[in-house]
């Protein structure tokens, strides 16, 4: 009987702990600014009208309203304080907050944790920090420099395929073969690795399996019933997602066994190198007490590498491309600088790429006008008062880059394209939290140089062979999952310059 008692007791005190809880955080809340008529069945989601260019209007017409952020709930008890002026944006970024994580209900974090794991992307603490610490060196300026030679060489095989496509006059789905060339590129480049995929067709299991895994995951971030990992597992939703993951993983740990093979019929292959690769860092890397990463571990980074390596900047070109081609008077501004950069060559080489400075203002524009990562996540590890409104400490908040980067209160004409704004005269009059399509603070890309590169060599070589229009009867409309996608394609004419 008086272990009864002393049960009840514990149980009633961790309930009244718990709702004395939710009724500050509730009454806090309540004092920010919030998306109306609240439900006390589905919070304020029934406002949103989902991942999808109303959605983005919808997010555009907060930014108008409520300036700094505003609160919306995923469903009746889940709060997150969406974030999109700089003033909120740099305290949290330059702060140590970690990813929203939650044990009890999956956070958007915890929904990725079963195709990526404890990875750089989702990773806290000192599991975090050590994978940085040890990564950090496979980005070195010395490994980057060679890597031109890479992006120019699939750019090669790229524009063939645009090439075909200009010969007989259709208009094609950029995307499509932008993804594969990105996806080429971090191959060869980070894993050692030769997929020839740009050659294999179309298709590609990985691409499509990591197109509909994001699709899958932002859906899920909608749908509050199905945050728990044990009610998702038993739907159709649920084991495709479980589904996609393995095919993720094979790929990564092909890549992965592939590698170890050669390394140990040639070790010399490592011991040999100035610097080592992405994923030679991985395998080798070792922490000041001669620890290495685990097995799983190391499939932990390479699927997020080889998801963030190619699609994030797949999205960032495709997006960059498209503006172009809706905007030709830039797009022969870019062709002009190209060729005066270049004069006899065809390759771009590592010492054109600062001289590219308009090119490099029209991928910031696009970066800026389309967000290639719409949204990142952060709990709050202390309170944060802005405009006389305090968000309290251990909120769910969410920096949304793309309305950040249209937030009408910021920047002007804010959805229009105007690769002017990041003339170097301008660009130094911006806050530095008003732009930050790779994050910022700590936890900023560790890859963004590499990407920026990339993008550079890529665009210049097709805009040097091809001027670009869009089809008229296919208009792109986005989708903003993980990354910003196209419901049903970026379709575009190509014509031989």
């Amino acid at each position: 009987m008086l272990v009864t008692y002393i049960i009840s007791a514990i149980l009633a005190y961790f309930v009244v702990k718990y709702a004395l809880k939710i009724y500050y955080y509730r009454k806090a809340y309540f004092k920010l600014p919030t998306i109306p008529n609240y439900s006390y069945l589905t919070g304020t989601l029934h406002m949103f009208p989902g991942n999808n260019e109303e959605g983005l209007n919808f997010d555009f017409e907060n930014a108008k309203k409520y300036c700094y952020f505003h609160l919306v709930w995923a469903g009746p008890f889940i709060p997150a304080v969406i974030t999109y002026h700089p003033d909120v944006v740099k305290t949290i970024l330059k702060s140590s907050a970690p990813k929203t994580r939650n044990p009890y209900c999956s956070s958007p974090y915890d929904m990725g944790i079963r195709w990526l794991g404890e990875g750089l992307l989702i990773a806290n603490g000192e599991k975090w920090a050590r994978s940085r610490r040890l990564l950090t060196p496979a980005f070195h300026f010395d490994i980057l420099k060679p890597y031109v030679e890479v992006y120019n060489q699939c750019a090669d095989i790229l524009n063939d395929k645009i090439g075909e496509f200009a010969k007989n006059g259709q208009s094609f789905d950029m995307y499509n073969l932008i993804n594969l060339d990105a996806l080429d590129i971090i191959l060869r480049c980070a894993f050692s690795y030769q997929s020839d995929c740009q050659t294999r067709g179309s298709k590609n299991k990985y691409t499509t399996a990591i197109a509909e895994l994001q699709s899958l995951w932002s859906g899920r971030a909608l749908k509050p019933h199905l945050h728990l990992e044990f009610i998702y597992s038993l739907t159709a939703q649920g084991k495709r997602f479980y589904e996609l993951c393995d095919i993720a993983h094979k790929q990564a740990e092909e890549v992965i066994e592939k590698r170890k093979l050669e390394l140990a019929s040639d070790p010399d292959l490592v011991s040999n190198k100035k610097c080592k690769d992405f994923l030679d860092t991985l395998l080798t890397a070792r922490d000041e007490d001669g620890q290495g990463l685990s097995p799983l571990e190391i499939r932990n980074e390479v699927d997020t590498f080889l998801f963030e390596g190619h699609d994030t900047t797949a999205s960032g070109m495709t997006w960059t491309l498209y503006a172009l081609a809706e905007h030709p008077e830039y797009q022969e501004k870019v062709y002009e600088e190209i060729v005066d950069v270049l004069q006899d060559k065809e390759y771009i080489e590592w010492s054109d790429l600062p001289k590219l400075e308009f090119t490099t203002m029209c991928i910031k524009e696009g970066l800026r006008l389309h967000a290639a990562v719409p949204f990142i996540e952060r709990k709050l590890t202390e309170d944060v008062k802005v405009n006389g409104y305090t968000i309290p400490a251990g909120t769910r908040t969410a920096v949304h880059i793309w309305i950040l980067h249209h937030n009408p209160h910021v920047w002007e004409d804010p959805l229009e394209y105007k690769p002017e704004r990041f003339h170097p005269d301008n660009q130094k009059n911006m806050d530095p939290f008003q732009f930050v399509p790779f994050s910022a603070g700590p936890r900023n890309c560790i890859g963004q140089n590499f990407a920026m590169n990339e993008m550079k060599t890529t665009i210049g070589r097709i805009i040097k062979n091809f001027k670009l229009r869009l089809d008229p009867d296919q208009k792109a409309r986005r989708t903003p999952t993980v990354t910003m996608k196209a419901e049903k394609g970026t379709f575009i004419y190509a014509a031989h310059r």
